[in-house]
């Protein structure tokens, strides 16, 4: 029996200012592979078991007749964060940061997760967290 989601695969969508620049971060800081760019818009990556696109913002299109698109107003703000599983947070954030990547702390443990957070160049939060079961 199949189910609904057989062959489903998620990508999560960040709306950029830049897709030249996030691109670049996304490839050089964090490591994602490039897959594919498209009209000068749109990046497609492969990142940590999963698909990013990254896209400029614009206004509604056919298919989303209400919708417009537009990268984060406010870094200080945050609607979504994309969570990434390591299995060790000091040596990810080490190596995240050689790369130039700009973290808001360094790597904070409570109970039995280790986390800390860093933004693409348009404010999107990434989280590193290490869990360790008990």
């Amino acid at each position: 029996m199949t189910t609904v989601d057989e062959g489903w695969v998620a990508t999560q969508i960040l709306v950029v200012s830049d897709a030249d620049r996030a691109k670049d971060w996304w490839t050089e800081v964090l490591g994602a592979e490039l897959v594919s760019e498209y009209g000068g818009t749109s990046v497609v990556l492969r990142f940590a078991e999963m698909w990013v696109l990254l896209v400029t913002g614009g206004d509604p299109t056919p298919d989303k007749p209400s919708v417009s698109m537009a990268a984060p107003a406010s870094r200080a703000t945050v609607d979504h964060a994309i969570t990434v599983r390591v299995p060790d947070c000091q040596a990810a954030y080490e190596r995240l940061r050689e790369r130039g990547g700009e973290f808001l702390t360094p790597p904070h443990a409570s109970g039995r997760e280790t986390r800390c957070f860093l933004r693409d160049p348009d404010g999107h939060l990434v989280e590193l967290s290490e869990y360790r079961p008990g």
